[in-house]
C-alpha cells in the first residue's frame, strides 16, 4: 500500500493541526491567567500536562499526515508511535496524580478520558501500517476524543479552579 490511502486528507490534517496549535496556545493563556490559583493545588499542574498532551497528540499526528512522500507503512508506524508515546506520558501523569490523592474522585472517568485518545491513534496507526483501507477513518474519533479531553482539562483550569 502506498500513501494514497491519505489522498484527500490534506484539508483534515491542516485543519486539525491549526486547531490543535490554537487550542494549545489558549491553554497556555488559561494557565497564565490562573497560574497562582493552579499552583495552590498539587494536582492541577498535572491537569495542565494532561490537557496539553491531548492537543500535542493531534498536532503531531496531523503534522505526520502532512509529511509528503512517505509510504503508508511509515505513516502508520509514526502515528502508532505518537499514540504510544503520549499514552505512556498520560499514564505517568495519571499515576503521579493518583499518588497525590487530590482531584481524582472519579478516577475511572479520568482513565477513560486520558487513555482513550492515544489508544485510538495506536489502532489507527496499526491499521494503516497493515494496509487496512479504513485505518485512517480511526483518526477522526481520535481527534474528537483528544480535543474533548484537552478542552475538559482547559475548562477545569480556567473556570472550575475559580470555584
Amino acid at each position: 500500500m502506498t500513501a494514497e490511502v491519505f489522498e484527500g486528507w490534506e484539508g483534515f490534517f491542516v485543519a486539525e493541526a491549526g486547531a490543535a496549535a490554537a487550542l494549545a496556545g489558549l491553554l497556555f493563556v488559561a494557565v497564565s491567567i490562573n497560574l497562582a490559583r493552579i499552583l495552590e493545588f498539587k494536582h492541577l499542574p498535572l491537569r495542565v500536562v494532561e490537557a496539553l498532551l491531548a492537543f500535542v497528540l493531534v498536532l503531531v499526528v496531523a503534522t505526520i499526515g502532512l509529511t509528503p512522500h512517505q509510504t503508508a507503512e511509515a505513516y502508520g508506524a509514526e502515528i502508532a508511535a505518537a499514540g504510544l508515546a503520549i499514552w505512556a506520558c498520560q499514564t505517568t501523569v495519571l499515576v503521579r496524580g493518583r499518588a497525590l490523592g487530590h482531584g481524582y474522585g472519579r478516577f475511572d472517568l479520568r482513565i477513560l478520558a486520558n487513555q482513550l485518545p492515544p489508544l485510538i491513534f495506536v489502532v489507527a496507526g496499526v491499521l494503516v501500517f497493515l494496509g487496512v483501507a479504513t485505518g485512517p477513518l480511526w483518526l477522526t474519533p481520535g481527534v474528537v476524543a483528544a480535543f474533548a479531553t484537552g478542552l475538559f482539562g482547559a475548562w477545569v483550569l480556567l473556570i472550575e479552579v475559580q470555584r
